[in-house]
């Protein structure tokens, strides 16, 4: 079992960033595909973007908007997601997901293991 854990979210102003960073158990972590999924009250979760094991990056155009971007960092077992220029939009709960798919997935159902989230609210 792959034990995922979030961090870096919080309060913060409209036009703000955050890097959310995605730790995990499994050593290593560069053989998962990783997907930052989000999901806000009243709402289906929503796809924000992921990195391949084998390296492509994928996001959503509808969320990200160019603002995002997703980054690995083997040594530390971790992914990262930068978020700039927030908007009360992007208000969510920001989980990553990993799987051992070749790439990038939109579909939630696609990933086998979760971590628990960590909250993003973006103040106007």
């Amino acid at each position: 079992q792959v034990q995922l854990v979030e961090s870096g979210g919080g309060l913060v102003q409209a036009g703000g960033s955050l890097r959310l960073s995605c730790t995990a158990s499994t050593r290593p972590f560069s053989t998962y595909t990783v997907g930052w999924l989000r999901q806000a009250p009243g709402k289906e979760r929503e796809f924000v973007g992921g990195i391949s094991w084998t390296g492509p990056i994928t996001y959503s155009k509808d969320s990200a908007k160019g603002r995002f971007t997703i980054s690995r960092d083997n040594a530390k077992n971790a992914v990262f997601l930068q978020m700039n220029s927030l908007e009360p939009e992007d208000t969510a709960v920001y989980f990553c997901a990993a799987s051992r798919y070749g790439r990038v997935s939109s579909s939630a159902a696609d990933y086998m293991y979760w971590g628990q989230g960590t909250q993003v609210t973006v103040s106007s």
